[in-house]
């Protein structure tokens, strides 16, 4: 299905880094990119290199005086709780300007090339930091790169750019920029803000025209409930919308494994999940799809797999759910960080699933929340809420 891909990678995207102890660790990213390397997924891709996004690409989104805060404490490593930094989720340290703009850069860099045309797909696995607000860090995310990209895009003359966030938390940040804006259509499937982080996310946040889209899960959905929810609601909204660009943040801490969240995925379901997106990219954005990280705090078992089956399938080429990890890779997991790494790609999973047209059963929580989701949007976008 795809024609070139790019990941932007720079061994440097390791240096935003929150400290030991800290869920969000880099090496994640660095073991995604070791086991996609191995399995000759890389092979398959272009990797290319990136600017730190400057301050004036960062002012698409963010306050100038919150960039010159970020800035100070970025020399000082001293906490600066008017800007968000120095709590326990989003810890001082120095250097976290420079390594949170790379970032940023990053997810610039993608956007340029899939509008551009230099690649069909583009991808930066270190990104989708979708909690930071306009004027403040929030929940790991100190600059808001998925909403920088947009705006990018945007700025650029993109008359429609479709978001769709699949990481188990509200993607609150890219929402609140775009808000307002009927240009955006903001998609995010997330556990209920009921028992999860931000706490926010209900189907009544609406925005601008309907384009604020919150489908809000019960914790233990599992693959074939989130699927089914899935496809409720997203491919019929972005087949209305006809975006210009599918822009995705591909947050895998969904899964069963993840210590923070409660969904109950499989490395198959999410898997399920990345094939679905790259179809509805060809389908209804010309192929034109942004995909950043973002969540995943079962840094060995998880995340690796998830994102190289990302990349894979970006990529056209998808890694068989069967495939073994490498040797060489297992040693590395084992040296780097003393615990036991996966031994294939897959969980054992079936990730089937019961479209809701064939009917809804209003005494499943599943089924509740995409039809509160339908009936608080559909009818915005002309579309009948029923199935």
């Amino acid at each position: 299905m795809s024609r070139s891909v790019r990941v932007i990678w720079d061994d440097a995207l390791t240096s935003y880094d929150f400290g030991p102890g800290h869920p969000l660790a880099p090496v994640r990213v660095e073991l995604t990119m070791a086991l996609a390397r191995g399995l000759g997924v890389l092979d398959k891709v272009e990797l290319a290199g990136c600017d730190p996004a400057s301050d004036d690409e960062l002012a698409m989104v963010h306050k100038r005086d919150y960039v010159e805060a970020v800035k100070r404490v970025s020399v000082s490593g001293f906490p600066d709780l008017g800007c968000g930094l120095g709590t326990t989720d989003n810890p001082a340290f120095k250097g976290v300007h420079e390594a949170s703009a790379l970032i940023s850069g990053a997810s610039l860099a993608a956007a340029r090339a899939v509008w551009e045309g230099t690649a069909e797909h583009a991808l930066n696995i270190a990104g989708g930091l979708h909690h930071a607000m306009p004027a403040m860090a929030s929940g790991f995310c100190v600059y808001n790169d998925p909403a920088l990209a947009i705006a990018w895009l945007l700025e650029r003359g993109v008359e429609r750019v479709a978001y769709v966030d699949v990481d188990v938390h509200h993607g609150d940040g890219v929402q609140t920029v775009f808000y307002d804006d009927p240009r955006v259509l903001t998609i995010s499937l997330h556990e209920s803000p009921r028992t999860l982080f931000p706490g926010t996310g209900f189907p009544e946040e609406t925005g601008a025209q309907g384009t604020s889209v919150n489908v809000a899960l019960p914790a233990g959905c599992g693959d074939a409930g989130w699927l089914r929810a899935f496809h409720a609601v997203v491919p019929p909204l972005l087949r209305e919308f006809r975006p210009d660009v599918l822009v995705t943040q591909q947050g895998c801490d969904s899964h069963a494994l993840d210590p923070l969240a409660n969904l109950m995925l499989s490395v198959d379901g999410q898997r399920a999940a990345y094939a679905a997106l790259h179809r509805l990219a060809h389908e209804v954005a010309g192929g034109r799809w942004v995909a950043v990280g973002g969540g995943g705090y079962e840094l060995v078992q998880v995340v690796p797999r998830a994102w190289t089956h990302l990349l894979a399938e970006a990529a056209g080429h998808p890694v068989a759910p069967a495939t073994p990890t490498s040797e060489e890779w297992r040693r590395y997991v084992r040296e780097r960080t003393g615990e036991t790494p996966p031994l294939t790609m897959t969980d054992g999973r079936n990730p089937e699933f019961h479209d809701i047209s064939g009917g809804y059963d209003p005494a499943d929580p599943i089924d509740r929340a995409v039809m509160a989701t339908r009936k608080a949007v559909f009818p915005l976008h002309g579309l009948d809420p029923m199935p």
